[in-house]
């Protein structure tokens, strides 16, 4: 399967508190050498937090660790393009409805080396 194809990826940010690894499980959308995710809890996540303290992140995607440098996005054309990316891919999969989380989530971008 293509990572494109994917429901979930994983992504792994080091605890700003503890030092110890959070795993995560979350929905993700791809285009290019940037893999977008959109935090529900916006600011409040803990692994927005995390990669706000930290943002060397490890990616996981189909079975494969990747290093990664995690951001934030401002409002502007790129998080506009993460919401889209991400709406379009999940309204299709998702029985209810999306737009609520699309407008309100926090757009985040995971720069990976390499394409996943």
């Amino acid at each position: 399967m293509v990572p494109e194809e994917l429901d979930f990826c994983y992504l792994t940010t080091t605890g700003r508190a503890s030092g110890r690894p959070h795993r995560i499980e979350i929905w993700f959308a791809l285009e290019d050498h940037t893999v977008y995710l959109l935090a529900g809890g916006g600011h409040r996540a803990d692994w927005v937090q995390n990669l706000v303290a930290d943002p060397v992140v490890t990616l996981e995607l189909a079975d494969r660790e990747r290093a990664a440098r995690a951001r934030v996005l401002p409002d502007g054309d790129e998080a506009a393009l993460a919401r889209r990316l991400l709406y379009d891919k999940y309204s299709r999969r998702y029985g209810g409805s999306l737009e609520r989380w699309r407008d309100s989530a926090l757009p985040v971008a995971v720069d990976v080396r390499e394409r996943p």
